[in-house]
């Protein structure tokens, strides 16, 4: 397979549902983002957790994520479950993390996903961000609708090992559901990486984009 690289990204947007699908889905490549691309800027929204202990999870879990890297994240108080019942709400703070960045590259919940919180968000995300590249994540869990990826971002053992430890580490609320373990998100990336010839991969949806081989253009 060969890779398309990209040039120098400054912003980075990360749109989750709830504390930990950001870092779940795709954890190691933001670490690896973060470590490649000097001075990024990274603005998260997550829409529900806000003021409880899932939110002080998630800012200790993005920022050993994030690294050096600017991070910017934003949790709501949303009611988890429900945020289809409050699309205001949700399509506005997107809006407003466009508004109040110039990003390159956005990561969403995939558009199919089963999860109603999460196929809002997968939803939304191209109508705020009509001009940009948006990679839709997967979130392992209960429900049978891991997509048909199309996007992989290989990874060594050593990448996720470190994505596992702070899963581990920073959602001990977490560590109680039966899917929530090193061997569930050992063996997705496992399968990831075998269809990308990876030792691991986490994998993205992509409705579009556009390539710039050096054409002429109109």
């Amino acid at each position: 397979m060969t890779p398309l690289r990209p040039g120098p990204l400054w912003e980075i947007a990360l749109l989750g549902a709830h504390c930990d699908d950001i870092a779940i889905a795709c954890g190691a490549t933001l670490q690896l983002l973060c470590r490649a691309q000097p001075g990024l800027t990274v603005h998260a929204l997550v829409c529900t957790g806000g003021g409880s202990a899932r939110e002080a999870e998630e800012h200790e879990a993005l920022a050993r994520l994030c690294g050096n890297a600017t991070l910017r994240l934003t949790v709501l108080d949303l009611p988890d479950g429900l945020l289809p019942d409050h699309f205001v709400q949700v399509k506005s703070a997107v809006a407003a993390l466009r508004d109040g960045s110039d990003v390159d590259l956005v990561f969403a919940p995939q558009p199919g996903d089963a999860h109603q919180d999460h196929r809002l968000l997968g939803e939304i995300a191209p109508t705020i961000f009509r001009d940009h590249l948006i990679l839709g994540y997967e979130v392992l869990k209960w429900e049978s609708d891991l997509p048909r990826v199309t996007t992989y971002q290989p990874l060594t053992d050593t990448d996720l090992a470190t994505k596992l430890a702070v899963l581990r580490d920073c959602y001990p609320s977490q560590s109680a559901h039966d899917w929530f373990d090193d061997e569930a998100f050992r063996g997705l990336a496992r399968i990831r990486g075998v269809q990308c010839h990876a030792p691991y991969a986490e994998g993205f949806v992509t409705d579009k984009l556009n390539l710039d081989v050096g054409g002429a253009t109109r």
